[in-house]
C-alpha cells in the first residue's frame, strides 16, 4: 500500500503515536533517561494500543523509541522501592495486560531495538510479533541479578523463540545478547546494518501485499504449537483455516492468484 498522504499524530510527555502509513502506527517511547517501564508508561503505551485497534485501516504497529541507547531498561526500580507486596503483584499485572494485549492484537507488532532492551523491555519486545535490531541492541534479562526472575512472560515467551538451553543461559546469567547472536539464536528476525526502524518499514513492505487475517491467524496457530499437543495444534490450524476461507480472505486470495493479478484483501 502506499504512504498516506496526510500523517496524523497523537502526542504525550511518555508515548508519541503517528500513522506514518496508511496501514501503520508508529508508537514511540520517549520517558528518560532510559523508558523504565513505570505504571504511567504502561498506560500509555496501553492507550497507543486502542489506538491502533480503533484506526480503521491499521494493519502494522511499531515500537520503537526516541531515547539515544536505549529501547526499554525494563521494570522502573524506583518505583518498586515505595510499593508493598499487593502493589507490586498489581504492577506486575499491568506489565503482563500490556505484552498481553500486544501479542494477542488483531495487527501486526514490530519492535524496533536500536540500544538496550533490558527485563520488561525485552518482555515488551517478545510480545512481538516480529523483532528488527540495529548493531547497538543488547538484549538480557538480568532480573537475578537483583533477586527476581523475569515475571512479565519472559520465562515462558523466550524459551519459546530460542529453546529451553538457550533461555536458561539467558535468564540465569542476566547476560545482555548482542545483535548477531540474537538473530543467530532466533530472538530477532532481522538485522539493521543502520536504524532497526527503518528494517521494521522494510519489513512492512515484505508484508504488505499479504492478508492480515491470515497473517494474524499464521501467528497465532504457530506460537500455540509450544503449548498445545499436535492435535490440539492441528485442530486450531484447520479451525483458522476454514475461517480465513468464510470470511472472503480466501476467496479473493484463490480468485488474484488465478487471475494472475494481486489480491486486494480489506
Amino acid at each position: 500500500m502506499t504512504d498516506s498522504t496526510e500523517h496524523s499524530t497523537d502526542s504525550s510527555d511518555l508515548v508519541t503515536t503517528e500513522v506514518i502509513r496508511d496501514d501503520v502506527l508508529k508508537v514511540t517511547m520517549s520517558r528518560g533517561p532510559a523508558n523504565a517501564l513505570a505504571p504511567e508508561l504502561l498506560s500509555a503505551l496501553d492507550e497507543a494500543c486502542q489506538q491502533a485497534d480503533d484506526t480503521p485501516g491499521i494493519k502494522f504497529v511499531i515500537f520503537e523509541s526516541s531515547l539515544e541507547g536505549f529501547f526499554a531498561a525494563g521494570a522502573d526500580i524506583k518505583h518498586m522501592r515505595t510499593i508493598d507486596a499487593r502493589s507490586f503483584a498489581e504492577y506486575g499485572d499491568q506489565m503482563r495486560a500490556v505484552n498481553d494485549r500486544i501479542e494477542n492484537a488483531n495487527w501486526i507488532s514490530i519492535a524496533a531495538l536500536d540500544g538496550m532492551a533490558l527485563g520488561g523491555g525485552l518482555e515488551l519486545a517478545l510480545a512481538c510479533t516480529f523483532r528488527t535490531a540495529g548493531p547497538r541492541a543488547r538484549l538480557g534479562l538480568p532480573e537475578a541479578g537483583i533477586g527476581l526472575l523475569p515475571g512479565a512472560g519472559g520465562t515462558q515467551r523466550l524459551p519459546r523463540l530460542v529453546g529451553h538451553g538457550r533461555a536458561v543461559d539467558i535468564v540465569l546469567t542476566a547476560r545482555q545478547v548482542r545483535t548477531q547472536e540474537a538473530f543467530d539464536i532466533g530472538l530477532v528476525q532481522r538485522v539493521a546494518e543502520g536504524s532497526a526502524l527503518d528494517s521494521a518499514l522494510s519489513l512492512v513492505e515484505e508484508l504488505s501485499g499479504n492478508s492480515l487475517p491470515a497473517m494474524v491467524a499464521g501467528a497465532r496457530c504457530v506460537g500455540a504449537a509450544h503449548s498445545m499437543s499436535l492435535t490440539e495444534g492441528i485442530a486450531l490450524e484447520k479451525s483458522s483455516e476454514e475461517g480465513l476461507f468464510t470470511n472472503g480472505e480466501a476467496e479473493e486470495g484463490i480468485a488474484a492468484f488465478v487471475g494472475k493479478r494481486a489480491p486486494k484483501f480489506a
